[in-house]
């Protein structure tokens, strides 16, 4: 069987290479694909293939894919989460330099000076008390979200002899086993915005995080405070900010997403959103879909979707039926008696839900007939059945 990858966007080669040949047909101009490949393009007002088994993002937002819809039909949608966590990091740790040590300003008043020799060094000297900035040694990083950004923000401001608090309600034990020791826990956001002399964000976008940095949330943070948002745009209400920082409550705020509004204000610096913009997190995010992308065509397997759960099972020598389906009772036991009634005995099972939807890999002693995986499709609250062809098939 070829597979169908529909790509949008230019996506890195790294990834593109990770895709065999003979197995795989890649490119912009598919039709009727299978999976599709993107980075920022806007999938919502796509159509969408009758054949379309998954889609996977070469980044970790997913703010441009119709989750929602794509869930209805049981098909998950992958990230890769992490890939560009320490693209990012870099930059955020640019950013604290930036909050405390007025760098930017500093850039801009020199790029103004004119004149050369002795009038200009005078300029020099007699500007730069302007830019009198603070050292970080000592000083409290409060880190929102302790994820694989986060934490490796937290464990670098460690390494530069700052003071670390967190707080994340849904930390996971791999993320935390990461966390350096001496990372505090905070057990509010409104604690650890009290505690803070700069606060960085790192946590997704969504309903109960919008305008998470709110008027009030704003007015529990030290007088001087400076504000980082490397993570999403609407994390913070931006009026407020800006008040904030005119009042001379908050010391700073360093962002990666600009609009006019932040433009010439003093103490606000906004960069050109370039927190995954290196080369190597290009790579890593596509490798890491393409993985994604490859494992769940080729074996079914479910890594790093963020509307299925992980269902990860070894292959045996046989045929493997994938099933989504409503998260409702007794879906296992129907699958079971069709397989059973089709002459197929099960050799391995593992079924996992997630909110309102759930996911079975059932393993057989022989191959699964694409007519069977289309009975079982039928059966009400099934979403999307399909049949996977034993590893030896391949060729």
């Amino acid at each position: 069987m070829i597979f169908r990858i529909k790509t949008y966007n230019n996506i890195n080669e790294a990834g593109l290479e990770a895709f065999p040949r003979g197995l795989y047909e890649v490119g912009s101009s598919i039709e009727s694909e299978d999976a599709v490949l993107v980075r920022s393009a806007r999938l919502h007002e796509q159509p969408l293939s009758p054949n379309l088994k998954a889609v996977a993002r070469a980044g970790a937002g997913v703010n441009n894919i119709p989750v929602d819809r794509l869930s209805e039909q049981g098909i998950p949608v992958f990230n890769a989460p992490g890939a560009n966590a320490n693209a990012v990091k870099e930059l955020v740790i640019a950013g604290l330099f930036m909050g405390f040590r007025n760098i930017a300003p500093a850039l801009e008043f020199v790029e103004r000076i004119e004149g050369e020799g002795e009038s200009f060094e005078k300029a020099v000297e007699a500007g730069k008390k302007r830019f009198v900035g603070r050292e970080l040694p000592g000083r409290r990083l409060g880190v929102v979200g302790l994820g694989a950004i986060g934490g490796q923000v937290a464990n670098a401001a460690r390494s530069l002899g700052m003071e670390v608090i967190g707080y994340d309600p849904g930390l996971t034990v791999e993320h935390a086993w990461r966390l350096a020791s001496d990372v505090r826990q905070a057990r509010s956001l409104d604690e650890l915005l009290g505690e803070s002399d700069v606060v960085s964000l790192h946590v997704p976008l969504m309903d109960k995080t919008r305008d998470l940095i709110n008027e009030r949330r704003i007015a529990v943070m030290r007088p001087g405070a400076v504000l980082l948002n490397f993570a999403r745009d609407g994390l913070v209400d931006r009026e407020a900010v800006i008040a904030s920082v005119e009042s001379e409550h908050l010391g700073g705020y360093v962002t990666d997403f600009p609009h006019p509004d932040l433009l010439k204000r003093e103490r606000v610096v906004a960069l050109p959103h370039l927190g995954a913009s290196t080369g190597e997190a290009e790579a890593n995010s596509a490798v890491m879909a393409v993985q994604n992308l490859r494992d769940f065509l080729e074996n079914g397997n479910i890594r790093h979707s963020v509307n299925f759960p992980d269902v990860v099972m070894p292959r045996t020598d046989g045929g493997r039926l994938a099933v989504a389906n409503a998260n409702v009772p007794n879906m296992v036991g129907q699958v079971g008696t069709a397989l059973a009634e089709a002459g197929l005995n099960i050799v391995d099972l593992l079924n996992r839900s997630q909110g309102e939807l759930a996911y079975t890999l059932v393993d057989v002693d022989g191959e699964v007939p694409e007519t069977v995986a289309a009975a079982i499709e039928a059966i009400d609250g099934v979403l999307k059945a399909r049949s996977i062809a034993p590893v030896s098939a391949r060729g």
